[in-house]
């Protein structure tokens, strides 16, 4: 319903911030890190936007990019996690660093995050893994230039992996691994420059 909320930064709390757009406030409830990279008071300010529907409750809820957006999403969707634990996963994970987690089935990265234990972490991956699948299995068709230059390569494979738990297509992957130098990255390092390349 609401993409983004585009306006005048009015008041910051510890889990919110008003937004003054026209002469009307919106409440939005962002991550403690997002809220202290926002900007200051009375900056303008924009926010991608999540309009969370519930029986007893509306919520507009705030991110500083896509990504991160495309993270909380994506929490929502696991079994158990409401809105509240998602963004406060997104106050101490990253999602380059959330997705390499998932496709490395890394549960010491995640139970790291408050509120989150052996359980939640491993029913995070096991779902969110369940997902790639899905997606992969939509989309069988693989370039051949790009099939022959790096299907085989396992670091290559995996950075598609994280990135498509991110939600985005693996054409588009493909595309800018193509483009990118990717012999001297790290895992990690390719993961966040494919989010850096694809958000633009």
């Amino acid at each position: 319903m609401l993409a983004y909320i585009k306006g005048t930064l009015e008041m910051k709390y510890d889990n919110y911030v008003v937004i003054d757009v026209g002469g009307l406030g919106y409440k939005v409830f962002m991550s403690e890190k997002a809220i202290e990279e926002l900007g200051n008071i009375g900056d303008m300010v924009k926010v991608h936007t999540h309009y969370h529907v519930r029986e007893d409750d509306i919520s507009i809820y705030g991110f500083l990019t896509n990504e991160e957006l495309k993270m909380f999403e994506l929490l929502l969707s696991v079994s158990g996690i409401g809105a509240k634990s998602a963004i406060t996963m997104l106050s101490n994970i990253t999602p380059s660093s959330f997705a390499l987690a998932v496709i490395t089935n890394d549960t010491s990265k995640l139970v790291k995050i408050p509120g989150v234990g052996a359980k939640s972490a491993a029913r995070i991956i096991l779902e969110l893994k369940d997902k790639i699948k899905t997606i992969e299995a939509k989309e069988q068709q693989v370039s051949a230039q790009v099939k022959e230059a790096i299907v085989d390569d396992n670091k290559i494979q995996e950075a598609i992996s994280a990135l498509q738990v991110l939600g985005y297509n693996r054409k588009e992957i493909e595309k800018v691994f193509e483009r990118m130098d990717i012999e001297s990255l790290s895992l990690e390092d390719m993961i966040r420059k494919g989010l850096s390349s694809l958000a633009k």
